[in-house]
């Protein structure tokens, strides 16, 4: 682990307050300064994720009917909560200056849309 270098001091001798503890390495902007375009798409992809789940599991497919009741509704949480750590992880990660994981979201949506199609439709 690097050391952690002080603050330069100022002229008249105090150390910067908001640099007390800077390592080098730590070169990252502000939060608020990269949450642009590639944070609002993922959480647009995300709203739609979540309203296919929702459409999916609310129809009333052979496929589903054949289920439990009671895995059925285990099933729809489950879902739900590995949608919830797919969206956040997926906006961490863009919002920490990976914006390419917008495009794998991105597609990760379109596959679910694909799949609610084939289920909704009747296809499968």
């Amino acid at each position: 682990m690097p050391t952690p270098r002080l603050a330069p001091h100022t002229p008249d001798g105090q150390r910067e307050a908001g640099d007390k503890w800077r390592f080098p390495i730590d070169r990252r902007s502000a939060i608020v300064a990269v949450m642009g375009w590639p944070t609002i798409v993922i959480f647009m992809a995300g709203v739609i994720n979540f309203a296919l789940n929702r459409a999916v599991f609310g129809s009333r497919h052979p496929l589903l009917a054949r289920l439990p009741h009671a895995s059925r509704l285990l099933g729809s949480r489950a879902a739900l909560v590995t949608e919830f750590a797919m969206l956040l992880v997926a906006l961490m990660l863009a919002a920490n200056g990976w914006p390419g994981f917008m495009w794998a979201y991105c597609g990760y949506t379109a596959f679910n849309g694909l799949a609610a199609w084939l289920i909704l439709a009747g296809k499968v």
